[in-house]
C-alpha cells in the first residue's frame, strides 16, 4: 500500500464514507463462517463449500485481472513468467491452503470461536517476521498477545467442559489457517510491490479457485455439483459474493480513502458481527464466559496493534 494512501486526508464527508466502507467490509467478511456453517448443516463437506465459494468468486477476479492488464500497460510489462508463477504459488498458499484449514476447522468448532481464534493471526505475522524475515521483536506487544490468548483460553475452557468433541482438532486447524495466512502475508509483500496489490490478489485468488474447484471435482466428481440443492447453491453464492468479493472491494476502497492503518482499526467489528449472527442465526450459545473471552481477545489485539504501530514509528524516527 502506498504511503500516499496512508497520508490521504480528505474532507470529513469522505473520511466518514471511508470508515463506513471499512466497517461494512469487515462486517461482510465476518459473515463467511455463518454461511459455511449453514452449508454444513445441509450435509456437504468443507472441500465442496470451498469449491462453491470459488466458483462464484473466480469469474469476478479473472474479469478484474483482465481489465487491469488492459488498462495498465506498465503492469503487463512487469508481469513476467517468474512474477506470475510467484503470484500463483503464494495465492494458492494464502487463499487455498489457509482457507482449507479454516473451512475444516469450522466443521469442528463454532463460528464465533473460529472468528476469535483467526483474529489473532497478527501474532503469527510478528513471530514469523522475527524468526525468518529479519523483523525486530517488539516486546511491548507481548501483553496484548497474552491478553488475547487468555481470552481464547476462557472460551476454550468453557467448550472443553460443555462440548469437547472436536474442540482440539478444530482449534489446531484454525490456528494453522492463521499461521499459513501470516506466512502468505510475508511472502506476498515482494510480489505486491512488483505487480500491485490488486493484480496480485486477482491472480492469487484465481489460482486458488482453480485448485479448490479441481480438488472437489476430483474427490466427488463433476456430476456432484448437479446434485446440490438450490439452498446449498444459495449459501455458496452468498459466501462468494457477500463473504468474499464484495468486502474485498469495500476494504480496498476504504484503504484508498482513509489509509491502511485506519482501515485495519475497524477490524474488531468483524468478530462482534460474527458473534451476533452466530447467536441469532445459528443459535450458538453466548455466555458470560464468551463475553469475557471475547472482550479479552479484542482488547489484546487492539493493544498488540497499537504497540506495533508505535514500535514502527520509533524505528522510522531512529
Amino acid at each position: 500500500m502506498s504511503d500516499a494512501a496512508d497520508r490521504t486526508i480528505a474532507t470529513p464527508r469522505m473520511d466518514t464514507l471511508g470508515y463506513g466502507l471499512a466497517i461494512a467490509g469487515a462486517a461482510l467478511f465476518s459473515t463467511k463462517g455463518i454461511f459455511i456453517k449453514l452449508a454444513y448443516a445441509s450435509g456437504i463437506g468443507p472441500e465442496t463449500v470451498l469449491a462453491l465459494r470459488m466458483i462464484v468468486a473466480l469469474p469476478v477476479y479473472v474479469f478484474i485481472a483482465v481489465l487491469i492488464l488492459l488498462r495498465e500497460p506498465s503492469l503487463r510489462a512487469k508481469l513476467s513468467a517468474r512474477a506470475t508463477i510467484a503470484a500463483i504459488s503464494i495465492g494458492i498458499l494464502g487463499y487455498y491452503v489457509a482457507s482449507s484449514f479454516d473451512f475444516w476447522g469450522l466443521s469442528f468448532v463454532t463460528a464465533q470461536y473460529e472468528r476469535l481464534v483467526l483474529f489473532t493471526y497478527p501474532f503469527f505475522t510478528l513471530a514469523l517476521g522475527v524468526m525468518f524475515f529479519g523483523d525486530t521483536m517488539n516486546w511491548r506487544t507481548v501483553p496484548g498477545l497474552l491478553t488475547s490468548y487468555a481470552g481464547l483460553l476462557v472460551i476454550f475452557g468453557w467448550n472443553l467442559a460443555t462440548n469437547p468433541n472436536g474442540l482440539l482438532e478444530g482449534t489446531v486447524l484454525v490456528l494453522l489457517s492463521g499461521l499459513t495466512f501470516a506466512l502468505y502475508q510475508h511472502l506476498a509483500k515482494k510480489s505486491m510491490n512488483r505487480i500491485g496489490a490488486r493484480l496480485f490478489t486477482c491472480i492469487g485468488m484465481s489460482a486458488a479457485g482453480v485448485v479448490a474447484i479441481a480438488h472437489n471435482t476430483i474427490q466427488h466428481g463433476a456430476t456432484s455439483y448437479a446434485g446440490l440443492s438450490s439452498e446449498v447453491w444459495f449459501y455458496g453464492l452468498c459466501l462468494g459474493i457477500l463473504g468474499t468479493v464484495l468486502p474485498s472491494f469495500l476494504l480496498n476502497t476504504a484503504i484508498s480513502r482513509i489509509g491502511a492503518r485506519a482501515t485495519s482499526s475497524t477490524g474488531p467489528f468483524g468478530p462482534v458481527v460474527t458473534i451476533v449472527l452466530a447467536v441469532l442465526i445459528l443459535g450458538e450459545p453466548f455466555t458470560q464466559y464468551h463475553a469475557i473471552g471475547t472482550m479479552l481477545v479484542i482488547l489484546g489485539v487492539l493493544w498488540f496493534s497499537r504497540a506495533e504501530r508505535n514500535g514502527k514509528r520509533q524505528l522510522v524516527a531512529a
